[in-house]
């Protein structure tokens, strides 16, 4: 491999990409390989535009980050030189950092000449000048000392136009941050990209109605709708469903300090929707499906063995498709998670799922079975924190209400620190009240006072179960993980010596507090049916 010439570009702004400064350095780079009769790598684009040398993202995901792992791979022919403007271009981290991205460079055989004072700094030109090892040194103090009184400078007129958006009395553009996908600037204001929007208004609405991720993603596709400029991915979409700017909210962190900006943006969807959302988000059977037949009973971590307490994990063999596209009972499969561990299930095997799925569906598709599950015996925890979050609401109430009578006691204007105070406590007063409708729903989701109609859900939901329809089993899913704390699964009965051959137990424990013991047949039909008061040991 022969030496050639590489030319580094550097710009903190896109915009000085425009500037006259790369055109020179270009031009001095092809007259310094020409003058030592090296040539110019012209095919490499070494340019780092808008990445910052301060914060190293030129090193994380820029050219010069590709160039040092280059060098480091020893890709990069000794004897060839890398031509920069100045060592600032290279780096404006800690003057330990950027010598040693330098000593780096220079170790690996390779010379970096400065376009602007035309300095050499290679092994032999620093063993023939030591001092030009300090002036780079000193240099680099000084590059990072300028980004660092800038860093602080920005941050500290942000923190001002934040605290003045705050208090009201700014309602300017804060540029900090990454801009949202769906969001765009107008005339000098915030604005929803209506497309995007639109996207992400199905998605919220699909994720609501118990849908997967995978699944919204494939919807999103056929109907020609984006999130963003790049594909979605499940895990991406799961954080942009948790992000506040999708109801307004900017958040920003300056030096531990935490600024939440209340309709900043305009909202894709209203607050409360939002809240709703974060609890549906919160759950963990909101888990992408990965096979083409969603399970029902797993994946939420409700289904156990009755024998060992492992969970319970599906095995579909969809290579036994029928023609129908239905798969055979004995092919769809519930197997103890301990199989695989070092403590085996002293009942090893599995099971169809097929039996327990409609005994299930069919036991909650009726309005008395579902009355027996529920009663108020698993209300206390989610009642206690009711109470708690109403306590500090009141609490805060009473100091806010002491804080403003003291500022309108105040014969002259209230001091800065009041009114910086009062603001804090309106922002934690908000949380709280957040806090609150999560305690209330949970407490509604325990109590289950009223529960006219859910029958009729379970019974739509049943017959699309039964024929494998992905769009009913993801919402049957949902609905079991809302329902149930536990299904507990005794593969050959609670007692195997008397249990009739041919039947298991399942144990239905509802968040109501009751469990319900269903002994069912291969196909699913119930043998026999008793009432516990909570689950056997």
């Amino acid at each position: 491999m022969r030496a050639r010439v590489y030319s580094y570009l550097r710009f903190s702004d896109a915009k000085q990409a425009t500037g006259a400064s790369s055109d020179r350095q270009r031009a001095y780079a092809q007259e310094w390989a020409k003058q030592n009769g090296l040539t110019l790598d012209e095919s490499l684009s070494m340019r780092d535009e808008g990445l910052s040398a301060y914060h190293q993202k030129h090193v994380k995901r820029g050219a010069l980050g590709a160039f040092l792992k280059a060098v480091e791979d020893e890709k990069v022919p000794i004897g060839s030189v890398l031509v920069v403007e100045g060592l600032d271009r290279l780096s404006r981290a800690e003057p330990m950092v950027a010598q040693g991205q330098l000593a780096q460079i220079i170790t690996a055989g390779i010379t970096v000449v400065t376009a602007g004072d035309n300095k050499q700094y290679s092994r032999e030109s620093l063993k023939a000048n030591p001092m030009d090892l300090v002036y780079s040194l000193l240099v680099m103090i000084r590059a990072h000392e300028e980004s660092a009184t800038k860093s602080k400078r920005v941050r500290d007129a942000i923190r001002r136009m934040c605290r003045g958006w705050a208090e009201g009395t700014y309602r300017g553009l804060i540029r900090y941050g990454q801009t949202p996908g769906w969001l765009r600037v107008q005339d000098g204001k915030w604005e929803l990209i209506p497309e995007r929007a639109e996207a992400y208004r199905y998605a919220i609405e699909r994720f609501r109605s118990g849908v997967g991720l995978g699944p919204i993603i494939q919807e999103l596709q056929v109907r020609g709708l984006e999130l963003g400029t790049s594909e979605a991915r499940s895990g991406q979409m799961s954080r942009l469903l948790s992000h506040p700017a999708l109801k307004g909210e900017k958040h920003l962190d300056l030096d531990g300090e935490t600024f939440v900006l209340e309709g900043y943006y305009p909202a894709v969807v209203p607050k409360s929707e939002w809240d709703e959302l974060q609890v549906l988000v919160g759950q963990r059977s909101r888990k992408r499906i990965r096979r083409s037949i969603p399970a029902i009973l797993t994946g939420a971590g409700v289904t156990i063995c009755g024998y060992c307490g492992a969970s319970k994990k599906t095995q579909t063999m969809t290579a036994r498709m029928k023609a129908d596209g239905s798969v055979p009972d004995g092919n769809r499969r519930l197997q103890c998670c301990s199989d695989n561990g070092a403590i085996k299930c002293p009942v090893r095997s599995s099971c169809s799922a097929a039996p327990i799925e409609r005994a299930l569906m069919n036991f909650c598709s009726d309005m008395l079975n579902l009355q027996s599950l529920y009663s108020g015996d698993a209300t206390a925890a989610p009642r206690a924190a009711v109470i708690a979050a109403r306590e500090k609401l009141k609490k805060i109430d009473s100091q806010l209400d002491r804080l403003t009578q003291a500022m309108l006691d105040d014969e002259g204007s209230a001091p800065a620190v009041f009114v910086r105070r009062a603001k804090e406590m309106e922002e934690q007063r908000g949380h709280l009240e957040h806090e609150l409708q999560t305690a209330e729903r949970a407490l509604a989701d325990a109590a289950r006072v009223d529960i006219t109609g859910s029958e009729d859900r379970w019974r739509e939901l049943a017959a699309g179960v039964e024929t494998l329809d992905t769009e009913s089993r993801l919402r049957a899913r949902q609905l079991i993980a809302d329902t149930f704390d536990q299904i507990v699964v005794y593969r050959i009965g609670i007692d195997p010596q008397t249990t009739p051959a041919g039947t298991m137990d399942v144990l239905l424990r509802a968040k109501g507090g009751k469990a319900r013991l269903l002994r069912i047949d291969k196909k699913g039909g119930w043998v026999a049916g008793a009432e516990f008061a909570a689950l056997p040991a």
